[in-house]
């Protein structure tokens, strides 16, 4: 029922050979993702994120930024690890170089799932993606 947010293999920073330059959770003036204090069974202050909410800014060494958005539900945890070491977003993004873990809501969690893709569903539309661009 949790999910734990990361870069997706086809991501232009996991295929290109780009450099991780910094990840920055501070989302405007008034927001940083940093600031996400969670307590207790019920996951009190946890902050509440909607798909259209962005959750960190990826910078890479070529000026190029990518806005990371997730899906609804509360922030548990962001991985401050990847801060000091954002190379570990591009070596183990599944494992140790996972971006956040976000908690949805228990009446959508089987909606949300349902939404989404196998592995081998989702290399069937990379696959589709790289004919036609070719």
């Amino acid at each position: 029922r949790i999910c734990v947010i990361t870069l997706a293999e086809a991501h232009p920073l996991l295929q290109s050979g780009k450099t991780i330059k910094s990840i920055n959770y501070q989302i405007s003036a008034n927001c940083s993702r940093l600031q996400n204090k969670v307590s207790g069974k019920s996951k009190r202050g946890a902050q509440f994120l909607t798909e259209l909410a962005p959750l960190c800014r990826i910078s890479s060494s070529d000026g190029e930024e990518y806005t990371i958005y997730c899906i609804r539900g509360r922030l548990i945890e962001v991985n401050e690890n990847i801060l000091s070491n954002p190379a570990i977003l591009q070596e183990k993004p599944s494992t140790e170089g996972y971006i956040a873990v976000v908690l949805p809501k228990f009446e959508e969690s089987k909606s949300i799932t349902q939404g989404l893709l196998t592995q081998k569903e989702y290399e069937e539309v990379l696959l589709k993606r790289l004919n036609s661009s070719s």
